[in-house]
């Protein structure tokens, strides 16, 4: 006798395994979240975003592990539909030439572990700086540095340590941060040249000091020298 034929059950997906037909979320990099602390750091300095509302884009930006979680931060900014908003994609971090056609550098590194780091003198500003002090000191002196970019970015961590930035009295200063148990200081300082460089100092200090001031009687020498390049088309 013939057995009826019982219909067969399609095997249930594993909890794990992705559901047919949907994409998995693309996970974000570092560099990815550098990108949009780089663009929510441009408009704090624009003044498109204010101190409270950058610090919690910053929070969720660090925060983020998909893309799709970085996208929303920047979508409502300037920068959001250029390519430099959208994860994933190189950034172009050079900012402008100088006199001689060289490019600043697009970041440059700073470390202090139970020791001591200075940068002075005259030097190309790169358009990012990562300030790391883990018992150490670190001290980044501006006012004699030459600005190849309008927006210049600190980030700085200060764990048992110190980090301290300078900057001439006619560019601007802004920056946001907090201290755990420590001090986290920022100078605001708004140039009366609307062209003159932004540095933003972003960072926290944990038992330790992250301070940034202007440095009085300093000022660049060579603003009106950048600007004739611009004009000129250099």
């Amino acid at each position: 006798m013939d057995l009826e034929k019982q219909p067969q059950k399609r095997p249930e997906p594993h909890p794990a395994a992705p559901v047919p037909g949907t994409a998995p979320a693309m996970r974000a990099s570092d560099a990815d979240r550098d990108r949009v602390a780089d663009i929510l750091a441009e408009a704090l300095a624009q003044g498109r975003l204010d101190a409270e509302e950058h610090a919690e884009r910053i929070d969720a930006t660090y925060r983020a592990k998909t893309l799709a979680e970085l996208e929303p931060l920047v979508g409502d900014l300037p920068a959001g539909p250029d390519a430099r908003a959208v994860p994933g994609t190189a950034a172009d971090h050079r900012g402008l030439p100088d006199a001689s056609g060289a490019y600043g550098e697009p970041e440059e590194k700073l470390v202090a572990v139970f020791s001591s780091t200075t940068r002075r003198g005259r030097w190309r500003v790169a358009a990012r700086t990562t300030a790391f002090s883990l018992f150490g000191n670190i001290e980044i002196d501006l006012t004699e540095a030459t600005f190849t970019q309008r927006l210049t970015t600190v980030n700085a961590i200060s764990i048992f340590g110190n980090v301290e930035v300078r900057v001439p009295e006619n560019v601007s200063l802004r920056g946001n941060g907090a201290g755990v148990l420590g001090n986290f200081e920022v100078v605001t300082l708004e140039a009366g040249d609307p062209e003159a460089p932004v540095v933003v100092v972003n960072g926290y200090a944990v038992l330790g000091n992250v301070e940034a001031r202007p440095k009085r009687g300093k000022l660049i020498a060579d603003l009106l020298h950048a600007k004739l390049r611009k004009h000129l088309g250099h």
